[in-house]
């Protein structure tokens, strides 16, 4: 579409909104049952399968070595695939290297793992700036840095989606893989947040 056809249309959310409402009022989907779906999708089904994958991998050094070589074989071992998740690239965060992803094109997300892009992953403001200042964008997220941390910028693409393998916090080493599953986010999985001890 030419800036001339888009000018004077409202935003693709205001065109949403407006769908859903006309949907509801011919009784065609129940609202409660559409934020359902999406909370589920957002916060449930694929955060919940990342943080599976980085507890496997904390808890099993064999299973962590085949994740960073081959993102995509490691996770499907777990069940996890499909769509959006052709071609997972994964790597690990350390005390003093940092990983943080985003798509600069777009959107691309790896959705089998992580479910759907939280709305500020879509922002063109951090889309644009995360990769030009990403100590500024991460402190004002709430993840403050040391200085010295080199921090790396994954574009994810159509082709690569990204996964981080959040540095383990201390004093879990006595938590089962279930336990420390519930300690994992989506946020920490793609580095810009940390993941917090209990």
């Amino acid at each position: 579409m030419t800036a001339e056809e888009t000018a004077g249309r409202p935003s693709a959310a205001l065109r949403t909104e407006a769908l859903e409402q006309l949907l509801v009022e011919r009784g065609l989907i129940d609202p409660a049952v559409v934020d359902r779906l999406i909370t589920t999708y957002e916060t449930n089904i694929g955060p919940l399968n990342g943080a599976k994958v980085v507890a496997k991998a904390w808890t099993d050094p064999a299973y962590r070595e085949r994740l960073l070589a081959d993102g995509t074989a490691a996770t499907k071992e777990l069940g996890f695939g499909g769509p959006q998740g052709e071609h997972i690239v994964v790597v690990e965060n350390s005390a003093k290297d940092h990983n943080v992803v985003v798509c600069t094109l777009c959107s691309c997300y790896p959705w089998p793992l992580l479910g759907l892009p939280p709305s500020w992953y879509k922002d063109p403001a951090y889309r644009a700036r995360v990769v030009r200042e990403p100590h500024k964008v991460l402190s004002e997220m709430g993840l403050d840095l040391d200085a010295d941390v080199r921090i790396t910028v994954r574009d994810s693409s159509s082709e690569v989606r990204w996964l981080v393998l959040p540095e383990r916090p201390a004093g879990t080493e006595s938590l089962s893989e279930e336990e420390l599953v519930e300690l994992v986010t989506r946020d920490a999985m793609v580095g810009v947040a940390k993941v917090a001890a209990p």
